[in-house]
């Protein structure tokens, strides 16, 4: 997908200057959600204003109104492309490193881009043992995933898996994982984010009346899967192939379900 769409920022409802974001470009507080925009419309929206409303309430203690956040995501699209990728950002006026000021509202900050489709696959993942602070806030500030992405990729792999300090296979750097036993979807369970598009496709899999369940699932059960995948905000499934030493094989049926479910979800104009 081509596109001239260059970056843009806005912060609350008016275009960012250099002196909004300058504060910014040191701080390291906050939570964001990301998005695909495709004809000035989203899936999942109710899950990423629940997701922005719970990581505000995690770091801020207070919450914007879903409204006002849709509102100001509407100015951001208002002259950009149908087509683009979006990324909400909370922060504190305040920053970080210091003590909120009292009746203090977080703030927004809307950056647009390019649409993104995510790599082709398939993916060979390192595992590594890590474990997020707040796992279930898409918060930033996260220097490890980059950290071990890269070394990962030094290592001739793609990108990188995590195990919790029990092995358990949680998520990707910025990825969740899901499984396939041949009949069933599996989700792992370990303490992560819960993805927009992993909460899409589980309910519309769900609505379609395919079999999920949820297990732990460690190094030693991968060659007893029929199947493996990523997904984020770009894609509903990018194929792995191996896990460590682990090799998974080809699931084409799988990687076609996964697609199908997460298309099942309406566009909702914000």
């Amino acid at each position: 997908m081509t596109t001239t769409h260059a970056m843009n920022t806005r912060r609350n409802e008016r275009p960012a200057t250099a002196a909004d974001l300058a504060p910014l470009a040191f701080a390291g507080y906050a939570h964001f959600t990301a998005m695909q925009v495709r004809a000035g419309r989203v899936r999942g929206l109710d899950l990423h204003l629940q997701r922005l409303r719970h990581g505000s309430a995690e770091l801020f203690g207070r919450a914007l109104p879903d409204e006002r956040v849709r509102s100001w995501l509407r100015a951001a699209l208002a002259d950009a492309p149908a087509d683009l990728s979006l990324t909400a950002t909370v922060y504190s006026p305040s920053g970080e490193f210091t003590v909120a000021a009292p009746g203090e509202e977080p703030e927004l900050l809307v950056r647009t881009g390019p649409p993104a489709t995510g790599p082709r696959g398939p993916l060979a993942l390192a595992e590594v043992e890590h474990e997020r602070f707040l796992p279930r806030v898409k918060h930033v500030g996260e220097p490890a995933k980059t950290y071990f992405l890269r070394r990962a990729a030094g290592q001739g792999y793609d990108d990188v898996a995590f195990t919790d300090r029990r092995g358990r296979l949680s998520e990707a750097s910025i990825w969740n994982l899901a499984f396939w036993d041949g009949s069933c979807v599996v989700w792992p369970v370990a303490e992560m984010l819960g993805g927009v598009t992993m909460g899409i496709v589980r309910r519309q899999l769900e609505r379609l009346g395919v079999p999920q369940r949820d297990r732990e699932i460690r190094a030693a059960d991968l060659p007893g899967l029929a199947g493996a995948a990523v997904m984020n905000s770009w894609t509903p499934g990018v194929a792995v192939h191996r896990i460590g030493t682990a090799h998974l094989p080809d699931a084409p049926d799988f990687l076609a379900l996964l697609h199908r479910a997460y298309e099942a979800e309406p566009l909702v104009a914000l």
